[in-house]
């Protein structure tokens, strides 16, 4: 059960389709997943005007460059579409069905799982999103599965639009075909769950920092991070004088999904807080439908064959990836969560050397 925000409804967008389930089955089942690398780093603008600088983020050895096309960077809101393909291809996998790096897509269903209006100009906002998905391109050395490429690439290799003809002209269809780099990280299970309360949020900076709140909290107790280090993280262009008084407001509305913010003005931290007491019931070993809590020696023993990671980050990944796997058998719960950090380390050691953590 997902925890529900102590003011639900005050500062989140209205649900625009409370029966959507009676008309989109595959669509309305479909879990919220999102991209572990698209939400650890600032992938999208977070702006709905267009934004034609070039940005570059680096940390720890990884960088990312991004260079928009003339119709400006691809946005926090395009991010939407890609959402629901990697929500789409990890339902269908979780059943055992093929799937391919080319979707074709119902416009309507589309815009109704991402709580959006389907009026024309919805319709022709679809198109502009693809239009800056497809020409945003990506240098990064950032690696999805056991691959790592530093050649430019997009968010989607091509796209395409099928129009009712008429005076209408209403848009029935979109085929999206994925970069190699996006679907590589699907198939390699590198997704979280996201809130159907994302689509909610109306301002980016709130979209932003929760994907933030969801990867590095996770199913943690907390997670404290400097304003300094959370702006930095979040890739907004604004100043961080006026970026600490949106995560003030943020923190005093308290309608985050999931994770309760919390600022602290004397450190300038932020500190999320999961809303969720998962920890507090531990589940039973001989259940099918949870994983135990692992022993304090099981820790220990991923440190060591992860050095330089967040291991209960790990272990979030970790339980996410058995959960969209069909929740396989494990006879040695620990030994398998051992084994995931060691081969998280192998294709992506962090030399302590570069550390500099992100927490305060």
């Amino acid at each position: 059960m997902v925890a529900e925000t102590t003011k639900p409804d005050e500062h989140l967008l209205p649900i625009r389709h409370s029966n959507a389930d009676l008309f989109i089955c595959d669509v309305a089942d479909a879990v919220l997943k999102d991209l572990m690398p698209h939400m650890e780093h600032p992938f999208f603008a977070l702006s709905k005007k267009p934004d034609k600088k070039i940005r570059r983020y680096e940390h720890n050895g990884e960088y990312v460059e991004i260079v928009p096309s003339v119709k400006g960077l691809a946005t926090i809101y395009d991010k939407d579409i890609l959402i629901y393909c990697i929500s789409q291809i990890m339902h269908k996998l979780k059943r055992r069905e093929p799937v391919s790096q080319r979707l074709r897509i119902t416009a309507c269903d589309l815009l109704m799982f991402a709580n959006r209006g389907t009026a024309g100009k919805d319709y022709t906002a679809l198109c502009e999103a693809l239009d800056r998905l497809e020409g945003t391109r990506i240098k990064t050395n950032i690696k999805t599965g056991d691959e790592e490429q530093r050649s430019s690439f997009g968010l989607i290799d091509a796209s395409a639009a099928r129009r009712k003809h008429g005076l209408d002209g209403r848009l029935l269809w979109v085929e999206v075909k994925l970069s190699d780099w996006v679907f590589n990280a699907i198939r390699s299970q590198e997704v979280l769950t996201l809130h159907r309360d994302y689509f909610r949020l109306g301002r980016p900076v709130e979209r932003r920092l929760y994907e933030l709140a969801r990867k590095h909290c996770g199913r943690q107790r907390e997670f404290t991070i400097s304003v300094e280090t959370l702006h930095k993280k979040s890739g907004s262009q604004s100043p961080e004088k006026h970026f600490r008084h949106m995560v003030k407001e943020i923190a005093e509305h308290d309608h985050l999904p999931d994770y309760r913010l919390v600022f602290n003005e004397a450190t300038d931290n932020v500190t999320f807080y999961n809303r969720e007491r998962w920890w507090d019931e531990a589940p039973l070993p001989s259940s099918e439908d949870v994983l135990p809590p692992l022993p304090t020696e099981a820790y220990e023993q991923a440190r060591r064959e992860a050095p330089g990671y967040d291991i209960h980050a790990l272990e979030s990944e970790w339980r996410e990836w058995w959960l969209s796997s069909g929740k396989p058998k494990l006879e040695n719960a620990p030994a398998a969560f051992v084994g995931f950090c060691r081969s998280r380390n192998k294709r992506a050691p962090i030399q302590r050397a570069k550390e500099t953590a992100w927490e305060a």
